[in-house]
């Protein structure tokens, strides 16, 4: 598989870790891809692989606050409020290369997920502000998507409090906030890799957690508040969510895809039976068919499609022989 490192430096200076995972042809389409909490853009299994040998390029980032783009222990979870979360996602969209000819697709996963959501339907996005110069999608794809903590994994009312008055006095105040591990997943060896794995630091600014929540609530309570208070989409979604996710919420996901296409929504929700919170890196047969799902929902969205990932599984193919061939070719040089 092909990829590339590269920086992406934000208005203010920062500089987030981005990468790429390319094809090895020409690609049908991109996909930009925004990771969840305690969580960075090199953890996610076969899910980009699977994409690009499918044809379709995937760009991700770093988010401020997490992964690579931490240079500093006090950098942590310091994502900012929301809307310099949100900003920061525009800012890497359109850092991407113009290329109207292709289809583009935006994925997020927990809190990215989140993330995502606000980001296409809160009036004050920057994706709504400017409507003339936002990106054009051809689809949004969200699974385990952070629209509420799931209740048995739900802070009480007084520690979120006495959170958000602290988040007001010292908005920069890390702290530590780790997941049930356990939960990520039913792969142990999953759940052994992040619990070993340094930059999944499971650490949150006040401010970071306390925006966190209001993304969830705006999104919980956006349809009951009426039209005015979302702004309508005719894009098409794809929802993924393991009714087992005890972290975040399977119910308010269905709720949310139930009221959406009682709002005129274009809609298609796939549930994964006993299915954790980590869709991409779980038990082998649920990961199987989550990627079949993602990979054929973004490819019924491209035009002539089919005829064309028959060739990248070909070039795939060949790529691999040759790569083959030159390894081997290359430890007979180093016993020489």
């Amino acid at each position: 598989m092909n990829t590339e490192e590269s920086v992406h430096t934000l208005p203010d200076g920062l500089e987030l870790y981005a990468k790429t995972w390319k094809t090895s042809g020409s690609p049908l389409a991109v996909l930009a891809f925004i990771h969840g909490f305690s969580d960075h853009c090199n953890a996610y299994h076969d899910l980009f692989p699977t994409l690009a040998s499918a044809g379709v390029e995937v760009r991700s980032f770093d988010q401020r606050g997490w992964g690579r783009s931490v240079n500093q222990t006090s950098d942590r979870g310091n994502t900012g409020p929301t809307s310099q979360v949100l900003s920061d996602i525009h800012s890497f969209l359109q850092s991407l290369p113009a290329r109207p000819d292709l289809p583009l697709f935006l994925m997020g996963h927990s809190m990215g997920g989140g993330e995502v959501l606000n980001y296409i339907f809160h009036p004050e996005s920057p994706y709504n502000r400017d409507i003339y110069n936002r990106p054009n999608f051809t689809g949004v794809l969200l699974y385990s998507p952070l629209i509420a903590i799931d209740p048995s994994s739900r802070p009480s009312k007084l520690t979120v409090s006495a959170g958000r008055v602290v988040a007001k006095l010292v908005p920069n105040k890390q702290r530590y906030s780790p997941l049930d591990h356990s939960l990520l997943s039913r792969n142990e060896d999953v759940v052994k890799e992040v619990m070993a794995d340094e930059l999944c630091h499971d650490t949150g600014t006040f401010e970071g957690l306390a925006g966190m929540l209001d993304r969830g609530i705006f999104l919980e309570g956006m349809f009951a508040a009426g039209p005015k208070a979302w702004v309508e989409s005719e894009l098409p979604f794809w929802f993924g969510h393991g009714d087992g996710d005890r972290i975040t919420s399977y119910a308010a996901v269905q709720d949310f895809v139930e009221a959406f296409t009682e709002n005129g929504g274009n809609v298609k929700f796939c549930p994964y039976e006993g299915a954790y919170h980590k869709l991409h890196a779980e038990l082998p047969e649920t990961t199987e068919r989550f990627l079949a799902d993602v990979k054929a929902w973004v490819l019924s969205k491209v035009p002539g499609s089919k005829e064309v990932v028959v060739q990248h599984e070909v070039e795939g193919v060949a790529g691999e022989d040759t790569a083959a061939h030159g390894d081997a070719e290359a430890d007979g040089k180093a016993k020489l």
